[in-house]
């Protein structure tokens, strides 16, 4: 199951977005995964059944890109080095391609269990 997020609550409000929106720009510069070529839906754990399933729908060619990615990260890391200014992940770039999936999955499996718990009454 993902994570609570405060996010919906802090975009309806614009005075709180534009006093979140540096820090999380920070925040996100300051994690360092975009200079190893990284997009944030290449650090969530695959672990789980959902993410195995999401990984599973994933179009061939994006499922290629990010086990790229990964490697060349991974790569970097063993070498201590980073990306070159110019293939380093971009902000523009940085968009969920993975979360959309699990959400969707996870939708299912709540669909499935409220089917599962129905009673039907004559």
């Amino acid at each position: 199951m993902s994570a609570p997020s405060l996010a919906s609550y802090i975009v309806k409000r614009p005075w709180l977005n534009r006093w979140m929106m540096p820090l999380a720009q920070w925040y996100t510069d300051a994690a360092g995964y975009r200079r190893l070529g990284l997009r944030a839906d290449d650090l969530i754990p695959e672990e789980s059944e959902t993410v195995q399933t999401a990984l599973k729908r994933l179009p061939p060619k994006e499922a290629y890109d990010r086990v790229f990615r990964i490697r060349r990260a991974f790569q970097c890391s063993v070498s201590h080095t980073l990306l070159p200014a110019a293939e380093q992940t971009k902000a523009s770039e940085d968009v969920e391609y993975l979360s959309p999936i699990i959400r969707e999955i996870e939708k299912e499996k709540q669909e499935r269990v409220d089917l599962d718990a129905l009673v039907v009454k004559r």
